[in-house]
C-alpha cells in the first residue's frame, strides 16, 4: 500500500537474498545482556496502557490459554478486528490461544501522547505479565511487526519466537501518503458527517484506491451526537509519522534475539528489500525468510499461502 525507503544506513552491508538464511547463533554477551536490561528501564520512564483485545480459543486446545499463546498485532491505522480471520485460523490449526490486541492509540485500546515502538513494546510486555502468559509467539504486522521486533530484542525471555509480517528492523522513511490520509481524516471528523458514503467522499480526493479507503474509514465510529467520527486519536498519529519509520535498535553487533523468527514478505512489496537481509540476519540469527505472492497486505491478498508460512513455522519439528 505504502512503499518505504531504506536509509543508506541501514543498507551498509549487502549480499545476494537467500530465500532462507539461518546462521549458526552464538550465546548472547554480556554487554547484550546489559543493553536488554537498560531498554527494559528505560521503558518504566512512561505509562503503559492496558490493551484491549479479542481471546480466539480453539476447540481442541493443545494448552490451556495461557501457555504458548500468539499474540497479534495490527499495522498503522488497524484494530484487533482486521485480523479476526486469521486469529481463528491460526488457533483452530495449531490448537493454540490467539490474543488479538488493539496497540495504543488505536481501536480500542487507550490513547496515549507517546506513539513509538519502544512503548508499543511495553504495552505489549504488560500485557503478557498481566495476563501470566507463558512461552507466547508474537506476529506483528508492520507496525505490529516493528513493535514485536523491539519487545524481542528488549526483553527476549518474556517471547518464545516471532513472526514480522511484512516489516524489517530497519530505519526507513515513510513516504508521504500517511500525511495525506492524515489531512484527509481531519477533514472529515470536522465535517461532521452521519454517514459513511460523506466521509468516502470526503476522502476520496486524498486516496483513490476504494479498498484503502475502506480500511481508513475502518476506524470511524458513531459519536453520542450521531456524527462519525475517527477513533483514533489524529493529532497524536500525525506527530508520531516522522519516528514510526524508525527503529529503536541501531547496532545489530550489540543486541540480538537468539530464538526462532519468521520474517515473512510480499513479493510485491518494498518493505523487506533484500539490501536489508543481511541485517535481519545479525539481529535475528535463527530466522527464516518465506516470501509470499502478495503487496503489502499480505494476510488479507494471500490468507492461505501467510498460514501456511505460520503454521509450519510454528509446528514443532520432530
Amino acid at each position: 500500500m505504502i512503499g518505504i525507503t531504506p536509509t543508506s544506513a541501514a543498507l551498509r552491508a549487502g549480499c545476494a537474498a537467500a530465500r532462507r538464511f539461518m546462521p549458526t547463533s552464538a550465546a548472547a554477551p554480556a554487554r547484550t545482556r546489559r543493553l536488554f536490561a537498560a531498554a527494559a528501564s528505560s521503558s518504566s520512564n512512561f505509562s503503559t496502557v492496558s490493551l484491549a483485545y479479542d481471546l480466539h480459543k480453539p476447540e481442541q486446545p493443545v494448552h490451556d490459554e495461557k501457555t504458548s499463546p500468539i499474540i497479534v498485532m495490527h499495522g498503522l491505522f488497524g484494530s484487533k478486528k482486521n485480523n479476526r480471520t486469521i486469529s481463528r485460523v491460526l488457533a483452530r490449526d495449531l490448537g493454540r490461544s490467539v490474543y488479538a490486541v488493539d496497540l495504543r492509540n488505536h481501536g480500542e485500546s487507550p490513547h496515549d501522547h507517546r506513539h513509538d515502538y519502544t512503548a508499543m513494546a511495553a504495552d505489549v510486555a504488560d500485557f503478557i505479565r498481566q495476563h501470566n502468559l507463558k512461552e507466547p509467539t508474537l506476529i506483528g504486522h508492520s507496525m505490529g511487526a516493528k513493535a514485536a521486533m523491539t519487545l524481542s530484542l528488549q526483553e527476549p525471555d518474556l517471547v518464545a519466537n516471532i513472526v514480522s509480517v511484512d516489516n524489517a528492523p530497519v530505519d526507513a522513511r515513510l513516504e508521504s501518503d500517511f500525511a495525506r490520509y492524515i489531512q484527509g481524516m481531519k477533514k472529515i471528523d470536522a465535517a461532521d458527517v452521519s454517514r459513511q458514503a460523506e466521509a468516502d467522499k470526503i476522502l476520496e480526493p486524498y486516496e483513490k484506491s476504494l479498498t484503502i479507503r475502506q480500511f481508513l474509514l475502518g476506524n470511524l465510529h458513531r459519536s453520542p451526537a450521531g456524527e462519525q467520527k475517527f477513533r483514533v486519536p489524529l493529532n497524536i498519529i500525525g506527530k508520531a509519522l516522522d519516528n514510526l519509520g524508525d527503529f529503536p535498535f541501531k547496532n545489530p553487533g550489540d543486541v540480538r534475539f537468539l530464538k526462532p523468527a519468521l520474517f515473512v514478505r510480499g513479493t510485491k512489496s518494498k518493505y523487506v528489500p533484500d539490501e536489508v537481509i543481511p541485517l535481519i540476519g545479525q539481529f535475528f540469527p535463527k530466522f527464516e525468510l518465506v516470501d509470499v505472492e502478495a503487496g503489502h497486505w499480505l494476510i488479507s491478498e494471500n490468507p492461505e499461502a501467510f498460514r501456511r508460512a505460520v503454521v509450519e513455522f510454528l509446528t514443532p519439528k520432530e
